[in-house]
Parts: structure tokens; sequence; C-alpha cells
């Protein structure tokens, strides 16, 4: 019996929730935590209905708590009401959403690691979902990142107490240089400014944005597993928001993970693999960047070889620049 609360969110997809449910069941937690949003009119209330309902499935030895809103808060409103009220319930949980499946390692790999990280505020969460197999062989059972989803994750409320979901400190952030710092990529930081600035707008009906921001600004690491524990079934037309299929994303098949865990000798960011998966999570920006890059460059081939040598001087003057003001990221 898994010993760790599980906090379960769902909505208005019942055959995606039974398939989750189904994992959950098998793990037998000894607390489920499940939090539910209203329907958004009279046409998805029996839909909403249904989902819920699988939770009277429960058939083993197991708390259950519910906190379930009768009228439509939205993602962004539903889903940070609901962890703060999870987060007053247990000191740690592990958290899965109604599209998000997990492989049955997810669960023992989650709690041995909020174990192990139990006291460390370098460690922020456990993440599920991986982008690195096939592509890069890492020596060990995880790496710490900065690039995550949330499709499967655990976290303390050491951490969550950090998260604001109107992100009231990103002024104090937005100018200065503290983004260029600690990404050290310029495609992911334009990418980053501007998620955070919409957020702080409230042009986004989400709430995890305002979670990495959270960690990051805390100078907060997330463990990520070396395969993937976690897919996400939900892409299609009922999704709030992964409403396209991407190959990268979408589907990832599941891996099980290997114990006894080999650890990192140290907490500390590997970059390589976090661009990596920067680039696995955002591919349309990496893409968008390359063609940007590639029409500079056939722009400045076509210049006039003076102007082109004093650009090339230019551009060699601004990296010296970049390297001696580089700091490290924790």
């Amino acid at each position: 019996m898994l010993k760790t609360p599980v906090a379960f969110i769902i909505f208005n997809r019942p055959e995606r929730t039974a398939r989750v449910f189904t994992e959950i069941a098998k793990a037998r937690p000894a607390k489920l935590l499940v939090v539910a949003d209203g329907p958004r009119h009279d046409d998805e209330r029996e839909l909403c209905e249904a989902t819920r309902a699988i939770i009277d499935r429960v058939d083993w030895d197991c708390d259950v708590e519910r906190n379930f809103s009768e009228v439509n808060l939205g993602c962004k409103r539903r889903v940070s009401s609901g962890l703060d009220w999870v987060f007053q319930q247990a000191e740690e949980v592990i958290i899965v959403e109604d599209d998000c499946l997990p492989h049955p390692t997810f669960f023992q790999f989650c709690e041995e690691m909020l174990a192990r990280f139990r006291d460390d505020e370098r460690v922020a969460m456990i993440c599920g979902s991986s982008f690195q197999s096939g592509r890069r062989q890492l020596p060990y059972s995880y790496y710490f990142g900065l690039h995550i989803t949330v499709w499967g994750w655990a976290s303390w409320r050491r951490a969550w107490q950090n998260y604001d979901v109107d992100m009231g400190r990103w002024p104090e952030f937005r100018d200065s240089p503290w983004l260029t710092e600690l990404l050290q990529n310029p495609v992911a930081e334009k990418n980053w400014r501007e998620i955070y600035e919409g957020s702080f707008q409230s042009e986004f009906d989400t709430w995890d944005w305002q979670l990495f921001f959270a960690f990051w600004s805390n100078q907060m690491l997330a463990a990520i597993p070396n395969r993937n524990l976690v897919t996400n079934i939900g892409f299609g037309d009922a999704a709030s928001h992964t409403l396209d299929t991407l190959p990268t994303m979408a589907n990832v098949p599941l891996e099980a993970m290997e114990f006894p865990l080999k650890h990192p000798p140290l907490v500390e960011l590997d970059r390589e693999a976090d661009n990596l998966a920067f680039r696995r999570i955002y591919p349309w920006i990496v893409e968008n960047q390359n063609y940007y890059w590639q029409l500079r460059h056939k722009v400045v081939a076509k210049l006039p070889e003076p102007l082109r040598e004093s650009v090339r001087r230019l551009r060699s003057k601004a990296q010296n620049l970049k390297s001696r003001n580089r700091t490290s990221v924790m």
C-alpha cells in the first residue's frame, strides 16, 4: 500500500478519468484527495457527475476526501485553489490529473524521492514525465532540471508555500537580468518572458506557469526521471489546453523505472538535459527560431564583405561580453 497521499484532479472526462483511476487503484494509496471543478454549462453537468462517480469505486482501505466545486472556476482558479486545499491536508503529496496516465513504478519513484529530498530546499518537485528517452543516455535514474510538465508530479508543502497564482513578484524579476542568467538560452528566455508576462496580465486560464515561476524564482530545481513514467492521454478536442497533437509530447510511451535508484552525486542543474527537454516540450518555438537564424544568415551573406566583417566583429564582442557576465544558476 502506498503511504504517500495521492491528489487526483478531475473534471468532465469519465473515460480518461477511469483509466487513470485504475492505475491509482493498483497503488492503493492510504489517502486519496480528489479535486473537481463544476460544469461550465448544464449540458456538461452529466459528464461531471459521471466523472465524480468514478471515485466511488475505491474498494481498498483508503481515506477519501473530496473538494468539489459546484460552480465552474476555470483551470487557473480551480487547480490552484484545489492544490491549496491539498497541501493543507498533507505535508507531501503525489499529484495526478485525469489525463495523465502513470506507469506503476511512478508511485514508488515519487515516494522514495519525496523521502530523500524532504528537507532539501534546493528541490521543489519530483516529475513523472521525461523527454530524454532515446535521445540521451543518462548515467543516473534522474537529473535536475528547470523545464518540466505537471503531468504527474509530487511535492511538499514547503515548496508549494512559494506559489502565488497572481505572480505578484514578477515585475521585480522581469526588470532584472534574472532570466538571462538562469536559462543562458536566448530562445528559452524570450519564450518564458512572454509566458510570465502573459500570466501576470491574466491572459491565460492556467495555473502551471505560475508554479514554474515560483520554483525558479526561489532557485529551486525539479528532479526528473530518465524514463517516462507518465504519459498525457488528454490531447484532443476535449482538452482545455492540449488541443493539438504534438508527436514529441502526446502519448509518449511509458517506461518502467529501475530500482534501486541510481542517484546523481550532486544537486545541480544538468543544462544539457534541460535544453533537450526545452526543445522537446516546445518544438514549435525552436523551429521558428531556427528559421529566424537561417533567414538572418542568408541576409548577412548578401552583404558586402566589409559589412559582413563588421557583423562578425560585433557578434564576437557580444558573445565575449555575455560570457564574462554569465553567472552560476544555482
